[in-house]
């Protein structure tokens, strides 16, 4: 009698117990896909090599290369001008797109920071092309783009404007006119989407990697406990959808920025008024001081996020693939010397060197500066070179570095 309930039980429960580990099994890989789905690329470095605006390069872009570029669009393009500067600088804007969801973007807050404003004008060539390219997002989506915000910062290559104002620390006093032609324009437009376009610094690192954060991302708090409300879940969704777009092309160089709340600051500002928000940090690729290819990396990151609002696909996305990027750190200098020797002594030094970039004409030059000096075993370099190294010590002494680290 055993025996034979044993032969009947034993595979049931053996059949009950694969039904269940297939269950979970299904279940988990439906979570990977939900957190990181594959999708071709609908742009190829083709395409983009197509659609580049090659009149607008470099890292100093003002209104006059704007308005060449206006100019030459004006039968495609709904151009206004929305206000001006404290120096009576126009603040222009463009809209494209006739649908219902409102995607409202702004570049160039701070002045010296114009990568993103070349990916919008790359974005704007894709957008109005006669190949049709993405019709879709045109007629799901209205879009509306401040591309120079500040145009005197721009101009005198300064974060600030002429009143020597951070707009990004101006969203609540609104003491500045660019500030309140932003909020204008947010409160007249009344976007579901912001997006808020920046550059960073050479010095950040994804996590403590040796990887360069050539792209960051970040879903602004809107409170000071860093709360996650239903429109900053959406812009978790929506980075995990660019982070995995980006990982494909650069894994492994897509940061998350520091989420420590701000009401002063635009984004979070927005996102207090329950606005999806999300920054976009421009940074350092390889040998890319001019941000030509990060200007690529940021117009492929735009290309996905409109395509993804456009197709309602933002909840195939899970806010915990945000949370897997690492957040910034702050492990590099542009030049790290290695084994500098100390004038009167047999101890050796490490110097990490930053660039400031001054403007000079209309060219951004990039003028070396000692950042920190010691031990910095801990640290990397974009250029590294060993005292220690005879071709490392003949390359540094050939270069205006020679007096700067008295060698």
């Amino acid at each position: 009698m055993k025996s034979e309930l044993v032969r009947i039980v034993l595979p049931f429960l053996f059949l009950t117990i694969l039904n269940i580990l297939l269950v979970f099994f299904v279940l988990h890989w439906i979570r990977l896909f939900l957190r990181n789905p594959k999708r071709p690329m609908i742009i190829s470095t083709n395409d983009y090599a197509r659609l580049k605006e090659d009149q607008v390069l470099g890292r100093y872009v003002v209104n006059e290369q704007l308005h060449a570029f206006l100019n030459t669009n004006t039968t495609k393009l709904k151009v206004a001008t929305v206000g001006y500067s404290v120096n009576n600088r126009p603040i222009k804007s463009i809209t494209l797109g006739t649908g219902q969801k409102k995607i409202l973007m702004w570049s160039q807050m701070h002045g010296n920071e114009s990568t993103t404003t070349r990916a919008v004008l790359d974005l704007i060539n894709l957008l109005t092309s006669t190949e049709g390219f993405l019709k879709n997002i045109l007629e799901s989506c209205t879009i509306k783009i401040l591309p120079i915000l500040n145009p005197d910062g721009a101009y005198a290559y300064t974060r600030v404007n002429a009143n020597q104002v951070d707009l990004n620390r101006d969203a609540q006093n609104r003491s500045q006119p660019e500030s309140k032609v932003l909020r204008a324009e947010y409160d007249n437009f009344k976007p579901d989407f912001c997006f808020n376009l920046h550059d960073q610094r050479t010095i950040y690192s994804v996590g403590t990697s040796s990887k360069p954060a050539t792209v960051s991302f970040l879903a602004p708090s809107h409170d000071a406990e860093r709360n996650i409300s239903s429109t900053r879940e959406l812009s978790m969704q929506l980075i995990a959808a660019m982070n995995a777009e980006l990982q494909e092309m650069i894994p492994g160089q897509i940061g998350r920025y520091d989420d420590a709340f701000n009401a002063n600051c635009v984004g979070d500002t927005f996102q207090m008024l329950n606005t999806p928000t999300i920054l976009f940090e421009a940074g350092h690729f390889q040998d890319d001081y001019e941000r030509e290819k990060t200007r690529e990396y940021i117009f492929y990151a735009l290309v996905k996020a409109l395509e993804t609002i456009a197709q309602d696909e933002i909840k195939r996305y899970d806010r915990s693939a945000y949370f897997d990027i690492p957040e910034n750190g702050t492990k590099y200098f542009d030049f790290l010397v290695k084994n500098v020797s100390v004038e009167n002594s047999s101890q050796k030094r490490d110097i990490g060197i930053l660039f400031k970039e001054v403007l000079e004409g209309k060219k951004i030059s990039f003028v070396p500066n000692i950042a920190q000096t010691g031990n910095l075993d801990d640290f990397f370099g974009h250029a590294t070179y060993d005292c220690l190294n005879s071709r490392d010590m003949d390359y540094l002494r050939s270069t205006n570095l020679r007096e700067l680290l008295s060698i």
